[in-house]
């Protein structure tokens, strides 16, 4: 009897081992985003990535114009996550912000004016 018991402790503490080596892979990355413009857009982008799947980690920096973000390998991709940030209506990237999700964005969320109109010269 005090075989079988041995034998039965045993036996649950290799498994015990082997499933805890089995550990998830995580990867980070920094992905450039040039349209983010100001808190509003950096909370908005934290927010809506902790929601995705297989996402563990979001931040945000606006000064730098870049999202710093960390995941499981196994449940999501780095452009999973570009795409991700893009259907929110910022560039991620070389993945072009959605037009719509664009549009939908307050005022001083969106890209100043690239080429602001010349003044008239007088002659």
């Amino acid at each position: 009897m005090k075989k079988f018991f041995f034998l039965g402790f045993l036996t649950l503490f290799a498994f015990s081992l082997c499933a805890t080596a089995q550990g998830k892979t995580t990867a980070k990355a920094t992905i450039n985003t040039p349209s983010v413009q100001c808190d509003m857009c950096k909370g908005r982008i934290e927010k809506f990535l902790m929601r995705e799947p297989g996402v563990t980690g979001v931040k945000v920096d606006v000064k730098k114009k870049v999202v710093g973000v960390s995941w499981l390998t196994d449940r999501t991709n780095i452009e999973n996550i570009r795409t991700a940030i893009a259907n929110i209506g910022y560039d991620a990237d070389d993945v072009l912000a959605d037009e719509t999700a664009y549009q939908k964005l307050p005022k001083c969320c969106k890209k100043p004016a690239e080429t602001a109109e010349k003044p008239a010269v007088l002659q």
